[in-house]
């Protein structure tokens, strides 16, 4: 799989916690509420935060407050259906950080996925 296929949301949900950690990128699952439900170990090892320490957190006040504005989380909140990709620069926790951002909500699915692409 890979960061831009088209039918990525589908396959996300198929595969398993193990599955989801070989990927290439990163790969975040969040609630409905925005509490973090997967946290791959990919991003543990970019991030420096471990799975322990972020699963059940809220993504956007305890693990990632750099993306609480209106490119990222306000996006999960307004619109309904959402797979979209930005450029986006990291900046909590670490030195800037260019990435991709994939921004994946299905209205028929609690889950929220935010994919992480490094350059």
């Amino acid at each position: 799989m890979k960061f831009d296929d088209a039918s990525i949301l589908e396959a996300l949900i198929t595969l398993n916690e193990a599955a989801l950690n070989e990927l290439t990128f990163s790969v975040i699952r969040l609630n409905g509420e925005g509490l973090v439900e997967f946290y791959s170990a990919r991003e543990e090892r970019h991030s420096g935060l471990s799975s322990e320490r972020v699963l059940g957190r809220h993504f956007f006040f305890d693990v990632a407050p750099c993306m609480n504005n209106y490119l990222v989380a306000e996006r999960f909140e307004s619109e309904t259906s959402l797979d979209e990709t930005i450029s986006y620069v990291l900046t909590y926790r670490m030195r800037p950080t260019p990435v991709r951002l994939r921004l994946l909500k299905n209205p028929m699915a609690s889950s929220r996925w935010v994919l992480i692409e490094r350059r």
